[in-house]
């Protein structure tokens, strides 16, 4: 193709706000010579053309990238693609809503895992995090696939409550142990959610297999007491933890079960 007597220099080709490139893909085109401006709106299409033939193949591409959080722990987890050979690794970066610039993941460059832990670098639960994904095969690197936005103190579940259970004649006293986030304090142990969610606490008591009481706590109160038992009784309890807001209820913790004297 020729522009009159200019040639495709990639520093004086400028259209439209985007710097053309001469044709790299091998396009069978029959036409006139153009010149002026018409030249350009040709070259300018080709060279669109071509970014969109050589651009990365989808079918290596991460799918189904999801958020799973578990007491703030959270995993972004994806699937493998369908056509693509098992010899895929994984390079993922993050970053907080608003920001334009991605971060890499360091622990998650190169990994062939199909999950990445990213709690530390989304452990704030009041802000809003993106994640992508991308492949590398012989073929090269797939395209970025991103996940939705991830909000943790919405979308985080909770585990229930550790409960240690203790009898005195007829009275029960129940120690509250909140979950852990994988987070740590500055003494290096891990914080427990109530410091980043208010909770409340569920104790189910049980007797014959029959739900005959339910007490609730606040994520303050460590301890709850239960008096006016009957004498030798055998009583079960269960915990759950609660997000007060939504009403959203964690699973049941184990039974713990005792005797009364």
């Amino acid at each position: 193709m020729t522009c009159g007597k200019t040639q495709f220099e990639e520093e004086r080709y400028v259209y439209k706000g985007v710097r053309v490139k001469p044709p790299q893909c091998h396009l069978s085109v029959n036409m006139y010579t153009l010149t002026g401006h018409k030249c350009l709106e040709l070259a300018f299409a080709m060279s669109l053309l071509c970014w969109a033939d050589c651009s990365p193949k989808d079918d290596l591409a991460p799918l189904d990238l999801q958020f799973h959080s578990l007491d703030f722990r959270n995993v972004l987890h994806w699937k493998h693609p369908h056509k693509a050979v098992k010899n895929l690794t994984y390079f993922v970066q993050h970053k907080i809503y608003g920001d334009k610039e991605w971060t890499n993941s360091e622990h998650c460059q190169g990994i062939r895992m199909l999950e990445c832990d990213l709690s530390q670098e989304t452990s704030d639960p009041r802000e809003w995090y993106y994640a992508r994904v991308r492949s590398l095969s012989s073929e090269g690197f797939s395209s970025w696939v991103l996940s939705h936005r991830f909000y943790p103190q919405w979308e985080t579940n909770y585990s229930p409550p550790q409960i240690k259970v203790t009898v005195t004649g007829r009275i029960i006293s129940v120690q509250i142990r909140p979950p852990r986030s994988p987070l740590r304090g500055q003494r290096g142990s891990r914080i427990p959610v109530t410091k980043l969610q208010k909770l409340t606490f569920r104790i189910y008591l049980i007797h014959n297999d029959v739900e005959e009481e339910v007490y609730e706590t606040d994520s303050c109160s460590k301890e709850l007491v239960i008096e006016g038992l009957r004498p030798k009784t055998t009583y079960c309890l269960q915990a759950v933890s609660v997000t007060p807001r939504s009403g959203h209820k964690s699973l049941r913790s184990p039974s713990t079960c005792i005797n009364t004297h």
